[in-house]
Parts: C-alpha cells; structure tokens; sequence
C-alpha cells in the first residue's frame, strides 16, 4: 500500500508568516528614521518546516539587491519524505520592490506553485502612478485601488525589519494579498531567548492577528540580526498548525545569489 498523501498543504509557511506584520499608524513618526536608514543588507535564511509536528521541508528566504534602490525578497519552499507526494515541485513567491524615502514600496509580486498547480498561481503589479493593483489571481483579474503604504506578503516582512531596527514599533500593516488590502494587527508579547543553530539568541516574540480570523500567527525576531524572523508559528483554534525554525544564515551579496539558484537535486 502506497505511503498516504498528505492532506493539507505545507505551505502557507513564510508568506503566510507575512500576516503577521501590520501597516503602522505612526508612519509618520517613523518616516524620518527610515529615510536616514541604510540600505537593506542582502541575505540567506534557510529555515526547517514542521507541519503539525513533523518535519515537511526547507524554506529559504533570500534578499538580493537586483539595481540601485530595488530589491528582491524571494521564498522558497521544498517538500521532503512523504510530503514530497504531494507537493514534488518547489512552490515560490517573490516581491520586487523599491525604497521610497526609507520605505519599502512594492512593485509586483508573484506565487508559483509548481506545473501542477498553475492555475493557483498570483501575478500582481502596483501601479502607483495610477493607484491600481493590476494582475490575476487563480486565473481571474485583479483590478483593486492601491492604498497609500500598502505591502505584498513578502515586502511587508521587510518593511516590519526596517520599522523595528529604526526602534519604531508598528501595530497594524494593510497588506494586499490576492485579491484585497485587508489590515493585520500585531502587538509585541514578550523577549525569548532561543538556543539555534546559529548560537544563543535573543528575540522579541509578536503575536498577529485578523479580525475574524481563528488564525494566530507568532513572529522570533532577533535584534542582532536586523530583526531577521528566526522562529514562526501559526495555531489555529489553538493548535499549532505549521512552524518554522532558522537552520541556516549567511549574508551578503554572494550569499543570496547562491541561495537563489536552482537546487542541485530534490530535497528530502
């Protein structure tokens, strides 16, 4: 008898980790920290993937500066064992975007889930000069308004590193993701020291939520890294449904390109 397929999918993983991050309220007073900050440094984080206590894979996360000013923040996320039945395709994601007076402003961004599930593919544009949010979503249109300070899935983990190290705390980001902006609400819980395999770390732990939602997302940021995620989880009704912990970091330029080049062979 063939080993059973999973039922769920891995990967709401490191975009749905996104959810947690919330456009702030006190832009403004953030605003003049960020426009004086330094450039966002390039990046590789590999992260172990557990779904409801068992190890399904390897996300990587990779920050490239691709020109002056622009960037790309990609995820990827490769099954392992028996979840490779299911999903035997890596699934990406990625967001392309600018700074604009210290802020991160998103260009467009993209989910690939792999030939068998192209038709769940998204592909948005932001188009600020007409304050649309172009593109397709599971094969349909997309044709939203673009709000002031709005993020994709992905932009918004940076813009959320980019806040904290300027030692603003955001509450709220809008972030558009498919087919609406919708609000995410966060509050800082607490400080967690973690023992990783990159050594002891200190964290600050922030809870996210949606209005409506049973969905409770939770965010390790580690201050010496930048406020890098070192550790997520999500529960639902209690229950966690999937976590992440950090495997790997390397940083740099070089780092992230290697990291974003095609893997050599399966994973797992």
């Amino acid at each position: 008898m063939p080993p059973p397929t999973p039922e769920v999918p891995i990967v709401p993983t490191v975009k749905r980790i996104a959810t947690l991050l919330a456009w702030p309220l006190g832009w403004c007073a953030a605003h003049a920290a960020l426009a004086q900050a330094g450039a966002p440094e390039p990046f590789a984080a590999v992260f172990t993937l557990e779904w409801h206590g068992l190890n399904a894979g390897n996300s990587t996360l990779t920050l490239e500066q691709t020109a002056p000013g622009t960037y790309e923040y990609r995820s990827v996320n490769r099954a392992r064992g028996l979840f490779r039945l299911a999903f035997p395709d890596p699934i990406s994601e990625w967001s392309v975007f600018a700074l604009v007076d210290g802020h991160v402003r998103p260009r467009s961004y993209q989910e690939d889930n792999g030939p068998g599930r192209a038709g769940q593919n998204v592909a948005l544009r932001f188009d600020w000069e007409a304050g649309r949010v172009l593109g397709t979503e599971d094969g349909k249109p997309v044709d939203q308004p673009l709000d002031a300070g709005v993020q994709d899935p992905l932009s918004v983990q940076i813009e959320l590193m980019r806040e904290l190290a300027a030692g603003w705390s955001p509450t709220r980001f809008l972030l558009f993701d498919k087919t609406e902006a919708q609000q995410y609400h966060y509050t800082r819980e607490r400080a967690e020291r973690l023992d990783t395999p990159l050594g002891p770390l200190d964290t600050v732990v922030y809870r996210s939520d949606r209005p409506g939602s049973d969905r409770v997302m939770r965010l390790w940021l580690a201050p010496s890294l930048g406020y890098l995620p070192v550790q997520a989880e999500r529960r639902r009704r209690g229950k966690v449904e999937f976590a992440l912990h950090i495997r790997e970091l390397r940083q740099g330029s070089a780092a992230s390109r290697a990291a974003a080049a095609p893997a050599a062979g399966p994973a797992g």
